[in-house]
């Protein structure tokens, strides 16, 4: 399989290393499977020539329309890492011929995958209009202002979508590498996520800091504080508009526009960070930890945690939780 790596100045170092580094990797490992999927070969384009990373490291690249029709673009993170400078930076003439190369591809019909920051181009290219998306947890409400048109899925690590897979923060540049194995070998991505040492991180809500991603909204933002006041107390979304000076109709609204989710699922992820705090550094029974957080036992809470964090009072106990829970 021919994968071009699209890079571009201001690259995440770490991100390209990892989607090269995992690949080769899973060239290397192939024939100790039976019947091993064929080598990737892998070519790193770019707009213009040469490019510098974010830590100075120049990386050499064709143009990415020479040479042969690669069967996958793989677009690493790159450029700012918070919203405003990064919205400007896709936006900017020096991304057309990023942009660009994007759209042709799509148009192609060559399937796209992107992690980070750089799922913002892939939106501002249009390519990701109509699908469904994720992004770096910490950029989902800027990504969701801007681009309406994105059915985006933040809390998930990876979403694949027709031709288009993108990942979550940072290091899910692992997972998308990774999935771009499994797609070709369910054998060789397990055996070459053993050799790396990886577990499965299906979703980044475990990472997610509810209180940074409320701030970005005054109205989300006294919600979220008014909230944590009032932990253990049953949640009456009347008595919490009336405490942030706003309607119920216009506390929902503020919630879905900066966060996607219902006030009630918001302040459901309040209390499941609480809790899994709680279970980590104190010797509370699970059943005294959910009355603090609001819920009437122990089962409900455990429940919750399984399904929301993919784990259990004793995972998080003693240390077995899945990453990010």
């Amino acid at each position: 399989m021919r994968i071009s790596v699209l890079v571009m100045d201001d690259l995440f170092d770490s991100g390209l290393a990892t989607v090269l580094d995992v690949l080769q990797m899973a060239n290397e490992l192939r024939e100790e499977l039976p019947h091993p999927p064929p080598r990737w070969e892998l070519t790193r384009v770019s707009g213009r020539g040469a490019v510098r990373t974010a830590s100075g490291h120049v990386v050499e690249a064709q143009s990415a329309g020479d040479g042969p029709r690669p069967d996958l673009l793989v677009v690493p993170g790159a450029g700012p890492k918070q919203p405003a400078p990064l919205l400007d930076w896709v936006a900017s003439p020096e991304r057309e011929p990023e942009r660009e190369a994007l759209r042709r591809a799509r148009a192609e019909g060559i399937p796209l995958a992107a992690a980070c920051t750089s799922t913002f181009l892939l939106a501002e290219a249009g390519v990701l209009d109509g699908l469904t998306a994720t992004t770096s947890w910490w950029l989902a409400p800027a990504f969701r202002q801007a681009f309406p048109q994105v059915a985006l899925a933040e809390s998930h690590m990876l979403v694949h979508a027709p031709g288009v897979t993108t990942a979550g923060a940072a290091m899910a540049h692992l997972d998308l590498a990774l999935a771009l194995v499994r797609q070709a070998s369910p054998a060789l991505a397990d055996l070459t996520a053993r050799y790396l040492v990886v577990d499965d991180r299906p979703t980044q809500a475990g990472y997610a800091i509810p209180s940074h991603l409320a701030r970005t909204d005054p109205t989300v933002s006294a919600f979220e504080s008014w909230v944590r006041a009032h932990l253990d107390q049953p949640l009456r979304m009347a008595d919490a508009a009336r405490a942030v000076g706003a309607s119920e109709r216009t506390l929902q609204r503020a919630v879905d526009k900066v966060l996607g989710v219902s006030p009630l699922r918001f302040a459901q992820t309040i209390r499941l960070e609480q809790a899994a705090h709680l279970l980590r550094t104190t010797d509370l029974p699970t059943e005294a930890v959910a009355r603090r957080v609001g819920y009437e036992n122990a089962s409900t809470l455990t429940t919750l945690l399984r399904k929301r964090l993919g784990a259990t009072p004793g995972h998080l106990r003693n240390g077995t939780a899945p990453a990010g829970a």
